[in-house]
């Protein structure tokens, strides 16, 4: 690619991110590292009146969680700031006003009412109301309006906005990369407004202005702004640029596969939608992968997989491979539908590769009974049970019998491991232990199955009740690992609350 590859990721902080953003985020920072470019972060705050306080912050370490850190942005390398819109205002009316005297836009100063009762009056038509070509001559704009009148409008300080002038009788031909050549009559379009007379410009105006000042080479963004392509490209057309090159990506849809993605999927079937935990400003308190105990490497697996594919059987990539693998030629148009289980199937994968070190600091720190146990003995534990775990909240459920004595006894497993010589057996059992020195794993394997095999007994009468014993219940790792991990003293305990249970 011989052209500085520069994507920017640019959403706006009027809530917390959603996964859908991430997925774009990802995508956009994969093009850039691929292509030895720049992810830019641009805040899109022109809209004061749905900002939130915070949103910002949450969208910067959202991203610094995923490991998908921006090069550019609010306060990083600020080579073409500033990044907030919001602090670029300054900068927009100039091009509103370039626009006007090119004729490329114009002045309106039709009312919010005026426009409602045209609307209405066109419903009662079965239309549907469009500013435009057709109709503009005939409402209150400075193309229908003699210089003198616009002129004393403006300074009388009357309310108006700015429109694009779309042209008649014209078909538009422009390129995206995932969905092709594409065409539009522009007899279709209505004349969208750019900049209003508060002194803000609306997303078109600045995103494209923006965009260009910030030398973007490609736009990689959501199949919802696949309508605006039209105008974006016309505008370039307009201020005499050159256009980036665009990417749409596609719509992350429901569990179910019809309809897009939203929070209220996530809260019906139990997933999270955000990547960190989301305190509403009225106390709302939304889920996070993070806090749900996700890892970041198993959420940007799977989300780059909404949409993308690498041509290959492969499905576990770190991030080093997906920037190799990725390529915006194969990235799907249709809709990639979430799957709950699946980003469960590759946090398990993930798990396992973690270290049980770090692992066991996790847990420790998720259980306040493991406030006093040695960590290096918990990451023994945790190295036992990891395999069958997805979350490190599962570790508790898996191993609290390496920590705490059972209570009870499964009531359906004692009917079937509780027989009427089992108090016999465990009390010899006892007595095999009492004699042992060497209380390794592979002695007392070779002692226990030894004493089974010469006194032919059956396994299942002595392994059962001795894992009731140890557990509580018929689940866990192999009977020895426990026995050694617990020891010598704390096994032939809770084997004689056994028999004296029986």
């Amino acid at each position: 690619m011989s052209k500085n590859v520069r994507v920017r990721f640019a959403p706006s902080p009027t809530g917390p991110l959603h996964i859908g953003g991430v997925r774009t985020a990802l995508f956009n920072y994969l093009f850039a590292k691929k292509h030895n470019g720049t992810f830019v972060l641009r805040i899109e705050d022109t809209d004061q009146n749905r900002y939130v306080k915070g949103a910002e912050q949450y969208i910067i370490d959202s991203l610094n969680w995923c490991n998908i850190p921006f090069d550019e942005g609010p306060n990083k390398n600020e080579k073409f700031g500033p990044y907030r819109q919001s602090e670029r205002k300054h900068l927009y009316k100039q091009y509103a006003d370039q626009l006007i005297e090119s004729e490329n836009a114009y002045y309106a100063f039709d009312s919010a009412e005026t426009l409602d009762i045209k609307r209405k009056e066109y419903e009662a038509n079965k239309q549907t109301f469009i500013y435009n070509w057709h109709n503009r001559l005939e409402l209150n704009n400075s193309l229908s309006l003699s210089a003198e009148e616009v002129k004393t409008k403006l300074d009388n300080g009357d309310n108006y906005v700015i429109r694009f002038k779309s042209p008649q009788d014209e078909t538009l031909r422009f390129k995206d990369i995932i969905r092709g050549d594409m065409t539009i009559d522009t007899n279709v379009l209505d004349d969208k407004v750019l900049f209003k007379s508060d002194g803000m410009p609306t997303y078109h105006l600045a995103n494209i202005v923006d965009d260009h000042l910030m030398e973007i080479s490609h736009v990689i963004r959501g199949e919802e702004w696949l309508p605006s392509l039209a105008l974006h490209m016309q505008l370039y057309t307009a201020f005499g640029w050159e256009a980036p090159e665009f990417a749409h990506l596609p719509l992350i849809l429901k569990p179910t596969g019809k309809g897009k993605l939203s929070k209220r999927d996530g809260d019906k079937l139990g997933f999270p939608v955000f990547p960190l935990e989301y305190t509403s400003p009225d106390g709302d308190v939304s889920k996070g992968y993070k806090e749900e105990g996700y890892f970041a490497d198993a959420v940007i697996n799977f989300l780059a997989f909404l949409g993308w594919n690498p041509g290959t059987e492969q499905e576990i990539f770190n991030l080093e491979e997906l920037i190799n693998a990725f390529d915006l030629d194969r990235v799907n148009k249709a809709g990639a539908r979430f799957d709950p289980d699946k980003i469960k199937w590759f946090n398990h994968h993930y798990m396992q590769e973690q270290s049980n070190a770090i692992l066991a600091e996790a847990f420790k720190n998720n259980r306040s009974e493991l406030k006093d146990i040695d960590v290096n003995y918990i990451a023994m534990v945790v190295g036992l049970i990891k395999e069958r775990a997805t979350f490190v909240n599962d570790f508790w459920d898996l191993s609290s019998f390496f920590f705490v004595a059972p209570k009870g006894y499964d009531e359906k497993a004692s009917k079937k491991a509780f027989k009427e010589e089992t108090k016999d057996l465990m009390t010899h059992l006892v007595s095999i232990i009492s004699t042992l020195e060497d209380f390794e794993v592979e002695t007392l394997q070779k002692e226990i199955k030894d004493w089974i095999t010469e006194n032919d007994i059956g396994f299942g009468k002595v392994m059962m009740p001795l894992r009731l014993a140890l557990v509580g219940s018929l689940k866990g790792p192999d009977v020895f690992d426990i026995m050694y991990l617990i020891g010598k003293n704390e096994s032939i305990s809770r084997i004689e609350k056994v028999i004296s249970v029986l």
